[in-house]
């Protein structure tokens, strides 16, 4: 499986690389979403794993215009944002899963 990860988090993405390569699955970890929107419209993922707090932005604006384009890749939102509220807009902007990951930054 393709994998575009986009984490600006280095202590947390370069172990969920290591994880998900040991499974066997390529991953392409981007920590801006220039870059990782860059790679999207090079070549195609089987999925994105998005966090929402990134250096040149809002995960969300990304997972908008993926949408807004028609792309249909399935997207996990990967967050230390905890509110309902922030599940509520990332599933209606097209998001196909939400998962909390407060207490991983904790660690």
């Amino acid at each position: 499986m393709r994998i575009l990860l986009i984490e600006d988090e280095a202590a947390l993405a370069g172990p969920l690389v290591e994880h998900l390569a040991a499974d066997r699955h390529l991953v392409e970890w981007f920590d801006t979403i220039a870059d990782a929107e860059s790679a999207e419209r090079a070549s195609p993922f089987d999925v994105i794993l998005l966090d929402l707090q990134l250096p040149d932005g809002d995960g969300l604006s990304f997972l908008k215009s993926l949408r807004d384009r028609r792309v249909h890749t399935p997207v996990l939102i990967l967050s230390a944002r905890d509110k309902v509220s922030d599940r509520i807009k990332g599933l209606n902007l097209g998001a196909d899963d939400y998962v909390n990951l407060s207490c991983c930054r904790k660690l």
